[in-house]
């Protein structure tokens, strides 16, 4: 299902040439020297855009560093006025909304913790009607697309046509190398929903430590993103919050140095006769996989049967292992993934025992 959502294309509200847009700088702007050299480093590279810096830290514990607050503000000012780099910061009330714009903050995100709370994206909203500024909004910390959708309808519905969305993963109990995991399937339905939206990638918040930025960049680019948003301080050792997330300056440059940027398309003509050709091959075993899907459901619904007619149980946990143990080896050979093979056959058993279901109840139903 498509969402309409009426923004401004990217290249109309930030010019980035036909580079991808770059947001670099601290997590937290701490001192004024601290954030206006740094903003002076990465200025120097000619590869950002916008200068950013968080000024209030949602955190999770009270007495951790919270952010310097206002007077940040008036550092970023300084740091544009030297540099020529356009700002941004997090809001996550009104108050800072009405305080970032008064003292000319150029783009604003909300942030992840606050993309959950649609209370606090409404107040957001509010509090930026009639005002004409850029807002980007961080997917929520659980991996909820709704929320991330909704957020985003808010703010637009306040008249925000400057709009953007920051993929900067989810939370997970599982413990992997990310911080947060990329869940890129989440970002591509957003992408695959709302084709009009920019959306860029947070790789520092997804990685949280920064040998792994440089792989998370380079595949954000190849999912055909807009552009980046990565954590920069002067010297990271000595940052007050998130120092393993955030690179230097010139780390930084060296970084987008070596990325590969790919475009969309090609006006290649032979390119695009041989893209369709191998689409069609694929059109070919989709329609064959969904017919086969078709045949082996029909195949389920006379197991519900039969399984009804003599009483037995639909889930058979024996049989479901075995199924998942030779199918994942099969997939191993066949150079597939475990994780996708697993999550391929939980859809199907799943519908198989929705479709037996169907059938245990039905009679039941009948009978009542």
């Amino acid at each position: 299902m498509k969402h309409s959502l009426d923004i401004l294309p990217l290249s109309s509200w930030i010019d980035t040439g036909d580079k991808p847009l770059v947001i670099a700088g601290p997590c937290s702007a701490e001192t004024e020297e601290q954030l206006v050299s740094t903003a002076h480093l990465l200025a120097n590279t000619g590869k950002v855009n916008v200068l950013r810096a968080g000024i209030w830290k949602p955190r999770t514990r009270p007495g951790e560093f919270e952010g310097i607050g206002s007077i940040g503000l008036e550092w970023l000012k300084r740091a544009k006025a030297e540099t020529g780099l356009l700002t941004a910061t997090e809001v996550a009330t009104a108050k800072h909304v009405e305080e970032a714009l008064a003292a000319g903050v150029d783009v604003l995100w909300v942030g992840a913790r606050s993309t959950a709370n649609p209370f606090t994206v409404q107040e957001i909203a509010d509090a930026l009607k009639g005002v004409d500024v850029p807002v980007f909004v961080k997917n929520p910390v659980n991996p909820d697309l709704s929320l991330w959708i909704g957020a985003l309808e808010r703010i637009n519905g306040a008249g925000i046509k400057k709009l953007g969305a920051i993929h900067r993963g989810f939370s997970s109990f599982e413990k992997t190398a990310f911080r947060n995991e990329p869940m890129w399937d989440i970002a591509i339905q957003l992408k695959t929903i709302a084709p009009e939206l920019p959306i860029i990638n947070d790789p520092s918040h997804i990685c949280g430590n920064r040998e792994l930025i440089p792989y998370i960049t380079q595949k954000a680019m190849d999912m055909d993103m807009q552009g980046l948003i990565i954590e920069s301080h002067i010297d990271p050792s000595v940052a007050w919050t998130d120092a393993k997330q955030q690179v230097t300056p010139a780390a930084l440059a060296e970084l987008l140095d070596n990325v590969a940027v790919r475009k969309a398309g090609s006006n290649n003509p032979v390119f695009e006769d041989k893209l369709a050709e191998l689409r069609q091959q694929i059109d070919k075993l989709d329609d064959q996989i969904l017919k086969q899907i078709g045949d082996r459901m029909k195949i389920a619904e006379k197991i519900g049967e039969y399984k009804r007619d003599n009483n037995v149980t639909i889930l058979q946990v024996s049989r479901w292992d075995e199924i998942v143990q030779k199918r994942v080896q099969l997939a191993k050979a066949l150079n597939i993934s475990e994780d996708f093979a697993v999550k391929y056959l939980e859809l199907l058993h799943n519908e198989s025992i929705r479709k037996q279901n169907e059938i245990m109840n039905s009679k039941a139903n009948a009978e009542a």
